[in-house]
């Protein structure tokens, strides 16, 4: 592919991975609740390195996504039509279960994780561990880049590049909302893990879910 069309067709990939990634981000559920309360209880460059070892197992698995469906490209265009209807759907799926949930636990209460002191790479690798088992962030990922909208008529370096700069986006959206969530616990406690904060950031993630969706079935 050209410079040109080459940056004419990674903008669409670069606001792709940005939404994809506040779209896996932006709930609050188990893992950002123990980041807030844990940013609460320690330095901020604790908190902080927790939310980047979030935030580098989500665009890891972008970026892994992104190289597997490059490969498959090839054998998904056949059916592109089709697939492309079905990740459509099956984000909807997935929006409407989140919001559902949410609103159900709005108003649980979530227990609190004792206090342990930690250093910046402890807390690292903490939260790339507990967030590496979640299949659910890999599993949207795969969804969004086999839905066809991540497969540009390059060659083999081009589509390489496409998944990069995806991988690079989801990294980066998802790094400022957990940074966020972290200054959050430092500066407000657990405000952002109570019932309300929940629901919130679980209806927009859904929305962003919901906008994937309607771009997929745009032609």
């Amino acid at each position: 592919m050209s410079a040109a069309a080459s940056v004419t067709t990674l903008w669409p990939v670069l606001i792709a991975g940005v939404v994809a990634g506040y779209a896996v981000a932006l709930p609050v559920g188990p893992v950002a609740s123990y980041l807030v309360g844990l940013a609460a209880r320690h330095p901020w460059r604790v908190g902080a390195a927790g939310a980047l070892g979030i935030a580098v197992v989500d665009g890891g698995y972008a970026l892994i996504t992104g190289l597997f469906g490059t490969l498959v490209a090839g054998l998904v265009q056949p059916v592109e039509g089709p697939l492309r209807i079905a990740s459509a759907l099956v984000l909807v799926v997935l929006a409407a279960r989140g919001a559902r949930t949410a609103w159900r636990e709005r108003t649980a209460s979530g227990g609190e994780a004792r206090a342990d002191p930690l250093s910046a790479p402890r807390a690292f690798a903490r939260f790339v561990a507990i967030t590496a088992i979640n299949p659910g962030t890999v599993l949207f990922f795969a969804v969004v880049v086999t839905g066809g909208a991540l497969l540009p008529d390059a060659d083999p370096a081009g589509r390489t590049l496409v998944a990069a700069v995806f991988g690079v986006a989801a990294f980066v959206a998802s790094a400022s909302w957990q940074l966020a969530l972290a200054l959050g616990g430092t500066l407000l406690g657990r405000v952002l893990s109570g019932p309300r904060g929940r629901l919130g950031t679980a209806l927009a993630s859904s929305g962003l879910m919901l906008a994937l969706a309607v771009v997929m079935l745009l032609p």
